[in-house]
C-alpha cells in the first residue's frame, strides 16, 4: 500500500507536468490502482515555498480521481509527473500542529453528530 500525491492524467502536459497543481490529492494505490482518496490538497500546506515540510514536487498520474482507477506504471515502476517550481507561491507560515488537531476535532464533531442522528 502507497499514499501518493496523485494527479488526474488529464491534468499533465506532454512534458509530464502538472497543469493544476491545485488539483493534487493523496491517494492510496493498492496493486496498481486508486485504493482510496482525499479531497485536494490545500495550497497553504502543499505548494507553499514557506512551508517546506510537505511541498508536492511529484505526483503519480491517475486515469481518473476514482477509487479503482489505474495509475501509470512502465517498466520503471510507477510514472510521475512533476509540478514546476513557478507554480508555488508564499502563503506564509503554517501552524501544522494546530491544523491537524483542528481536523482531529471536527472529525470526532462529525462522528457525534452521526452518532446522535442515528438515535
Amino acid at each position: 500500500m502507497l499514499v501518493r500525491h496523485c494527479v488526474e492524467e488529464s491534468n499533465v502536459d506532454e512534458h509530464l507536468v502538472v497543469t493544476d497543481p491545485t488539483k493534487v490529492r493523496h491517494v492510496v494505490i493498492l496493486a496498481g490502482r486508486v485504493e482510496s482518496m482525499s479531497g485536494l490538497i490545500d495550497p497553504a500546506s502543499h505548494l507553499n515555498l514557506d512551508y517546506p515540510d510537505h511541498k508536492v514536487t511529484t505526483c503519480v498520474i491517475a486515469e481518473k480521481f476514482e477509487i479503482n482507477a489505474k495509475v501509470k506504471i512502465d517498466d520503471q515502476g510507477l510514472v510521475v509527473a512533476r509540478v514546476d517550481r513557478s507554480t508555488l507561491g508564499h502563503y506564509g507560515y503554517v501552524d501544522y500542529t494546530q491544523r491537524l488537531f483542528d481536523m482531529i476535532e471536527a472529525v470526532k464533531k462529525s462522528k457525534s453528530r452521526k452518532t446522535r442522528e442515528k438515535e
